[in-house]
């Protein structure tokens, strides 16, 4: 059992997923046109609402089913699976994960799916970065007791850029967990969101300030 576990989310925490999602729409537009850009993402918002979280590829598949004829659509699967995602991790965010691997075990936490997501963090150089301690889950809250047995430790410290999941977690784990918000990508800055959700326990602007904190055995965080 170790002391502590850190655990890492990926999309908006270790990774601008904003400016994949930007790069996409731009694709989209660019080389099939505003209608084209329009459905796909018609779809992807009816599918996470089906599934409860982002699945590129089966937005892509769904769309398939409405245009079997269309060859468009495998230059958009190459574009996916191509992305240079390396290019969209945050500045310092390797630097953060040498920090906390000298201080405990450190586990990338995400959401999404089985396909997609996981090539995201291969080819991001984050699943390397961790020596593959990567968990993705449909809803990584509800996993918390999956998340303990594989990585057993007497305090948990979870990094996020969502305050419901850190407010969920923190209704499990409850004093095991010390939660830190990074204020990085949309959802960390919607006033709705922030104003439903108990506050973390800390908050940061961005990933690379994490390297300015100590984590303690307690799982605390303090200044430096």
């Amino acid at each position: 059992m170790a002391d502590t576990v850190f655990l890492l989310d990926v999309d908006n925490t270790l990774l601008d997923n904003d400016a994949i999602v930007e790069d996409l729409r731009r694709y989209l537009i660019t080389a099939f046109g505003e209608e084209c850009e329009r459905r796909y993402w018609e779809i992807f918002e009816e599918l996470r609402r089906e599934l409860g979280y982002a699945d590129y590829l089966g937005a892509l598949q769904r769309y398939r089913i409405e245009r079997p004829r269309d060859p468009h659509l495998l230059e958009i699967s190459l574009f996916l699976l191509a992305y240079p995602f390396a290019d969209r991790v945050y500045p310092g965010a390797f630097d953060v994960i040498r920090h906390l691997r000298s201080r405990g075990l450190v586990v990338v936490l995400s959401d999404g799916d089985v396909v997609f997501q996981p090539r995201k963090v291969e080819r991001s150089g984050l699943w390397a970065a961790v020596d593959g301690r990567v968990l993705i889950y449909i809803h990584k809250e509800q996993m918390l007791d999956d998340v303990e047995r594989r990585f057993p430790a007497e305090r948990y410290v979870m990094v996020d850029d969502k305050v419901r999941i850190l407010a969920e977690m923190k209704k499990i784990w409850r004093d095991r967990l010390t939660t830190v918000f990074v204020r990085q990508g949309h959802y960390a800055h919607d006033p709705v969101l922030l104003a439903v959700y108990s506050s973390p326990d800390i908050t940061i602007e961005r990933i690379g300030d994490v390297t300015n904190a100590s984590m303690n055995l307690l799982g605390e965080v303090g200044p430096a």
